[in-house]
């Protein structure tokens, strides 16, 4: 496994992202992950299931140690008192003594983001994470927030894909020393339609997914791709026996513009 490394965080390059999945199946997907190797699990208050995430991790006997789990705070929580109270109870849902990375979700502009990064930064001080970040940020919301936190951000966590220019907040993140994390890297299953990415996995015998990610790690970036099937876990870790030559870097960053997004909120940001 390989690391994409930020402010002493060391983040497993292909981790699993939950959202959508609950229950039973949840536990059974997140165990049987990290059976097969996985070491970052991505979960989120909103998504509903830290409580079957937590059962899937104790399932599996990984040592705690070993594991990379990553929650978000929602926005709803973002006033210092209750970012600290709802950081507690992710923990007591996840039945863990600490996460590996505490996120502010989306951005929320009715709370001020000073006052937000300050509470973010003591809920480190506490041990309730060993580190802290963002998610959904622009670059100019990066900026004010790397700006406030008295702790180091770690990392930007994003929609990233090959249909989905970032360049600028990739270079935003590299400027200050924060990993960005990838959600949605395989655009939600649309990459297995495209004749590009079919092509460059038929001549590595890898599949169009895998090529996704194997461009994602080969830009230092870590992916959280999910899935509920068992068969496409080994699938998507598959993905450090093969390099992409500079050449299809550059035909699958071509795939890429600003109107490639795939997720929306009534509330998102502006976007770069």
């Amino acid at each position: 496994m390989q690391f994409v490394e930020a402010h002493g965080a060391k983040i497993p390059a292909i981790g699993l992202g939950t959202w959508e999945l609950s229950g039973h199946g949840c536990s059974r997907v997140v165990e049987q992950a990290l059976r097969l190797g996985y070491r970052h699990i991505d979960t989120a208050q909103i998504y509903n299931n830290e409580r079957d995430v937590g059962e899937g991790i104790r399932n599996s006997h990984v040592r705690r140690s070993d594991v990379f789990v990553t929650t978000k705070v929602w926005t709803t929580h973002f006033a210092p008192s209750d970012l600290l109270r709802s950081a507690k109870d992710s923990l007591v849902k996840l039945r863990l003594s600490e996460v590996d990375l505490l996120l502010l979700h989306w951005p929320n502009p009715h709370v001020p983001l000073e006052e937000t990064m300050g509470a973010l930064a003591h809920v480190r001080d506490l041990g309730i994470a060993r580190h802290i970040g963002v998610s959904n940020f622009t670059v100019a919301l990066l900026e004010r927030a790397v700006a406030a936190c008295p702790e180091p951000l770690v990392c930007n966590q994003v929609e990233y894909h090959p249909f989905l220019d970032q360049t600028r907040v990739l270079a935003a993140c590299a400027d200050h020393g924060v990993a960005l994390i990838a959600y949605s890297p395989i655009a939600q299953g649309h990459a297995k339609q495209n004749e590009v990415l079919t092509r460059i996995g038929a001549a590595h015998g890898k599949s169009a997914a895998q090529v996704c990610l194997r461009w994602l790690v080969q830009q230092n970036v870590a992916a959280i791709p999910r899935t509920s099937r068992i068969e496409r876990l080994s699938q998507n870790i598959d993905v450090f026996d093969f390099e992409l030559t500079d050449d299809e870097m550059v035909e699958i960053f071509s795939l890429g513009s600003p109107q490639g997004r795939l997720v929306h909120t009534p509330t998102e940001p502006e976007w770069d």
